[in-house]
């Protein structure tokens, strides 16, 4: 599918055209479900999964700033909800599906496109590779398919071109030695059958690789007669595996209410209430969605807060530039430019930046964090809330310590982190400690010295963008006011888990010494005056897009 053909479509569902948004979903539907059904191979959550990327895709569709990016964005959308599905699940679960006795992805890609011989060997191969195997064979299937291109997989994962090639070949690799299991299952072989009289019949990483090597060992099931074909010449042409008959999407309505596969594709029908909540230019890329009972969709914010702004640019600039350090690689900064802003006069504690410094020796003992009062914060993620989606923010209120705890995963995604923005502020925000016992650059492994806690030289690792403070595993705010801490994560794979906290708990984390099991002791920043700095990509305005607030720390007077 070729996005330049969909071009005046999309732009057309950007402005409201609600025959337009049908289309979009009617026609990408099958693509998502491709991905996704064969990145899960058919488990349960498939649907679920289908449905989440649906929603998100039209839920910000108005961010979408190039219409011929449309392919690429909406294959990582489908890509992040897969690995959100894969960090929930848990064994119970699995097995639950397992027993179900549903034909599974490859068992659906035999049969609907009624594939024999080698080309059914490939996809029967699918069910013996791991998760993250199958993911990357999800896209890498689309690709030889000529629907995809090696650009769009790269970006989908997070990886470069050259990176994506080298995991494509390992993956190849486990691809063929599990063509090889099929194949040799399919034999007669008297000693696989005996090795195999306990087996369960699902495959799995150990079986997997008792199977492999009986075969490297075996004359039998190591007899291979017939030519091996490659997999990408067996997969070249084939067509998308078709949505069954009766899948249903149900995009923030209630019901079942969007397009049924198969010769009986409806268009999606859309409530003029929820269309125009949905499809208004912006909107759609800014407004927090929740489905209750009934399935209506409803735009939500604080009691206090002020209405919505469109595209309001926010004001911030920086009174103090400094420049990297001799370690501080040189990375491009976030790939949303800042917009220009005019300088405004700032108010005191804003005047500092996180500075790009050092970290302190790991036997250096912070000094004195001050105590602020406290009267206690309250958060709209409750007592801990996890934001692991681009978009996903809280607002917190109050008078107090906030913990926000990082959790990066470049074995999922590396690249390029988009930091998170602190936006719509009222009243005093200050960056007053760091602790967890680490810096996310510090070593995370005894065994490989190129591990940290931003990746390491296999998979990649997350970069900050020029000129950024490294970030601790955990950083301590102070807040007296409120304020809305929202993720940005794009090029990189990072969540944040939210705490209101107490000083208390700020100062065991951080005098909690290497003595005492950990890396390092904390970080105190805060000087008890109001020259403390304030977190980077700050400001008081409500933008459009977060992730366009500009990096240097400043706060513009009310």
């Amino acid at each position: 599918m070729d996005t330049r053909q969909w071009r005046d479509t999309i732009a057309a569902a950007q402005d409201g055209d609600r025959r337009a948004l049908d289309e979009l979903v009617e026609g990408w539907l099958p693509l998502v479900y491709n991905i996704v059904g064969r990145a899960l191979n058919g488990h349960a959550d498939v649907d679920d999964v289908v449905q989440e990327t649906m929603l998100r895709a039209v839920d910000n569709l108005g961010s979408l700033r190039d219409p011929d990016s449309f392919r690429s964005w909406l294959v990582a959308i489908a890509m992040r909800q897969i690995r959100d599905r894969a960090r929930r699940r848990t064994p119970a679960r699995l097995d639950e599906s397992a027993a179900s006795g549903a034909a599974d992805f490859a068992e659906l890609t035999v049969l609907r496109l009624q594939l024999e011989g080698q080309r059914r060997e490939v996809a029967e191969a699918v069910r013996w590779l791991d998760d993250e195997d199958r993911q990357l064979l999800s896209l890498w299937w689309l690709e030889v398919a000529g629907e995809l291109t090696r650009r769009e997989l790269a970006a989908a994962v997070g990886i470069s071109r050259q990176h994506a090639a080298v995991r494509v070949q390992r993956m190849k690799e486990r691809l063929e030695t599990s063509r090889g299991i099929v194949r040799a299952l399919d034999g007669a072989c008297p000693d696989l059958r005996e090795l195999t009289t306990r087996w369960t019949g699902r495959p799995d990483s150990v079986w997997r690789k008792r199977l492999a090597r009986h075969i490297r060992g075996c004359g039998y099931c190591g007899d291979t007669r017939e030519s091996v074909v490659p997999p990408e010449r067996l997969l070249v042409g084939i067509a998308l595996v078709p949505v069954p008959v009766g899948f249903t999407l149900s995009l923030a309505l209630g019901g079942k209410t969007a397009a049924a596969a198969g010769a009986t594709v409806a268009s999606v029908s859309w409530s003029a209430k929820v269309l125009s909540a949905l499809t208004q230019p912006v909107v759609a890329a800014t407004a927090g969605a929740t489905i209750v009972a009934g399935g209506a969709y409803v735009v939500t914010q604080a009691p206090d807060a002020p209405p919505p702004r469109v595209a309001v640019s926010p004001t911030a600039a920086s009174t103090h530039r400094p420049p990297p350090v001799a370690d501080t690689p040189a990375v491009s900064p976030s790939p949303s430019p800042s917009p220009s802003a005019t300088p405004t006069e700032t108010v005191r504690y804003g005047s500092v930046v996180d500075a790009v410094d050092r970290a302190p020796d790991p036997d250096t003992p912070p000094a004195a964090l001050p105590h602020r009062p406290e009267t206690g914060v309250t958060s709209t993620g409750g007592a801990h809330a996890v934001l692991n989606h681009r978009g996903d923010g809280v607002t917190l209120t109050g008078k107090g310590y906030v913990l926000v705890r990082w959790q990066i995963s470049p074995q999922y995604r590396a690249g390029g982190l988009v930091m998170p923005s602190w936006t719509g502020l009222r009243g005093e925000l200050f960056h007053v400690a760091s602790g967890g016992g680490r810096r996310m650059d510090d070593p995370v492994s005894a065994t490989d010295s190129t591990a940290t806690g931003m990746g390491n030289s296999t998979v990649g690792y997350t970069v900050l963008p020029a000129g950024t403070q490294q970030m601790w595993q955990n950083e301590y705010f102070y807040l007296d006011g409120s304020v809305t801490l929202t993720v940005n994560e794009r090029g990189a794979d990072y969540g944040l888990s939210v705490f209101p906290s107490s000083w208390d708990a700020a100062e065991k984390d951080i005098t909690t010494g290497p003595d005492q099991g950990v890396k390092r002791y904390g970080l105190v920043r805060d000087t008890g005056k109001d020259d403390t700095p304030v977190p980077q990509y700050v400001t008081r305005s409500t933008p459009a897009d977060t992730a366009a607030v500009a990096q240097e720390s400043r706060v513009s007077a009310p």
